[in-house]
C-alpha cells in the first residue's frame, strides 16, 4: 500500500510539471530529516515555538504529497508544541520512521 496518494501526487505533477515534480521531491528529501532533527532538538532544550514550527512544516510539506499518515503524525506534535508540551515519548522516532519511509517512496517517484 502506497503512503503516497497518486491522486494527491498526480495533482502535484499536474501544477508543477515534469521538470519541477523532481525539485519538489529533492526539496522534501533534503528538508525531512532537518526538520526532525531540529524538533528533537527542540526538546532538549524546550524550545516549543522551533519545536510547533518544524512540526507544522512537516505536516504541510507530507500533505503536498498525500502523505497522509506522516502529516497527522505531524500534526500531532504540533498542537503538543502548540500546547507547551514537550512530552512527546517515542513519537519522535515514529515520525523519523515515517519520513524514511516516505522518502524511499518518493525516490522511486522521480521523473
Amino acid at each position: 500500500m502506497s503512503l503516497i496518494s497518486p491522486a494527491t501526487f498526480a495533482d502535484l505533477r499536474r501544477m508543477s510539471g515534469d521538470e519541477l515534480i523532481n525539485d519538489v521531491i529533492d526539496a522534501f528529501l533534503d528538508d525531512a530529516p532537518t526538520m526532525v532533527a531540529a524538533m528533537q532538538a527542540a526538546v532538549g532544550t524546550h524550545d516549543v515555538e522551533s519545536f510547533r514550527r518544524n512540526a507544522h512544516s512537516m505536516k504541510s510539506n507530507a500533505d503536498t504529497f498525500g502523505a497522509t499518515a506522516l502529516a497527522a503524525l505531524a500534526r500531532e506534535l504540533e498542537a503538543m508544541g502548540r500546547a507547551g508540551d514537550l512530552n512527546v515519548g517515542t513519537r519522535l522516532e515514529v515520525l523519523r520512521a515515517a519520513c524514511d519511509a516516505v522518502s524511499s517512496e518518493l525516490e522511486g517517484m522521480r521523473i
